[in-house]
């Protein structure tokens, strides 16, 4: 059984006891949230398409984590100009973890 969630802009395919890096989410580690924008839903022999979402399914999931992904280096020049710039960049995500998918 899985599920196609969309969240933060991008979609996701999800599992019960995956771990998974979304967009940061407002919440503490320890909470539980709930998504609520399913796009797919698969049973086994079954599938379900939303049109854009499903209403009927729901899926269950916990923060695991808060923090700061790697750092990714953003390097501006201008050929035979002198101009040289160097910026840095860490993305914040939430590490949540799928308890379940809840359809009805």
């Amino acid at each position: 059984m899985y599920a196609v969630v969309a969240t933060g802009g991008k979609q996701y395919r999800v599992e019960t006891g995956d771990t998974l890096r979304v967009e940061k989410l407002i919440g503490e580690k320890g909470d539980s949230i709930q998504f609520d924008q399913v796009l797919l839903y698969a049973d086994g022999e079954n599938i379900k398409i939303g049109k854009p979402t499903l209403d009927d399914v729901r899926i269950q999931a916990h923060i695991v984590e808060q923090g700061k992904a790697r750092k990714i280096l953003v390097f501006k020049s201008k050929r035979r100009k002198g101009y040289k710039r160097t910026l840095g960049h860490r993305q914040q995500f939430t590490a949540v973890r799928i308890d379940s998918i809840e359809a009805a």
